[in-house]
This record gives C-alpha cells, sequence and structure tokens, in this order.
C-alpha cells in the first residue's frame, strides 16, 4: 500500500479511492522530480543575483568580475562567492579589488578613493600580528 502512504494528506477521494489514488500520487511524483530539478536552478539564479550585487558595490560588473576571477587563480564557485558577497564583506572587497586592478589597471582603489575624499595619502594598514 504504498500508494495510499503516498497518498496521505490528499484531500476527498484522492486519499482513499484507489484509482484517484494513483493518478494523484504519481502526477504529485512528476511535480516532485521536477521540483528538485528547478531548485538548483532558482539557487544558482539567486547565487548570481547576490554576487552582482556585490561586484557592483565595487564598480564591477558579475561577468567580468566571473571572467577575471579563473584568470587570476580565484577557483570560488557561485555558492561561494555568494555567501562571501553576503557574509563576508572584506573578503569578498578583497577579491573585487584584485579584479579591478587587473580589468582598470589604471583605476583607484577603494582605500585611494576613501584617501582622496579624505585629503591624505592612501597607505596600507600594516597587518596584525598573530601570536
Amino acid at each position: 500500500m504504498k500508494i495510499f502512504a503516498a497518498a496521505r494528506g490528499f484531500y476527498g477521494r484522492r486519499k482513499n479511492c484507489w484509482a484517484t489514488a494513483v493518478r494523484a500520487v504519481h502526477k504529485a511524483w512528476q511535480y516532485a522530480y521536477v521540483g528538485r530539478r528547478l531548485k538548483k536552478r532558482e539557487f544558482r539564479t539567486t547565487w548570481i543575483q547576490q554576487i552582482n550585487a556585490g561586484a557592483r558595490e565595487h564598480g564591477l560588473t558579475y561577468a567580468s568580475l566571473m571572467k577575471w576571477l579563473p584568470v587570476l587563480g580565484v577557483n570560488l564557485n557561485r555558492k561561494s562567492l555568494a555567501a562571501l558577497a553576503a557574509t563576508e564583506p572584506f573578503a569578498f572587497r578583497a577579491i573585487a579589488e584584485m579584479v579591478r586592478a587587473r580589468v582598470l589597471p589604471g583605476a583607484a582603489t577603494g582605500a585611494a578613493v576613501a584617501a582622496k575624499a579624505s585629503g591624505k595619502r592612501a597607505t596600507q594598514a600594516p597587518l596584525p600580528q598573530l601570536r
């Protein structure tokens, strides 16, 4: 009675009439099969949107970012890049600045733009010493 077990929760005759339950369960399995593939497509679309939003914050486009990442030796997939863009803005900014330096060699980096706005020279902050 695998069909009736799968039809639990269905409304009306679909849950207790054999012929109707068979048709309803088979249709539900078709929707589930398609949905598993659509889920992957929707996740990829969401990741691309998140990466594009992060790239645009740093003066890049999604296409230029994704084109130059393998050239620069950054082998991160879209899921990882989207997570960086959403949760680790400083790490994503470092990646974006690497790409910007390659795509736009004469363009100023974020530190140089901030320093120019404040009227000071851009200097690199020293790295913290780890013990």
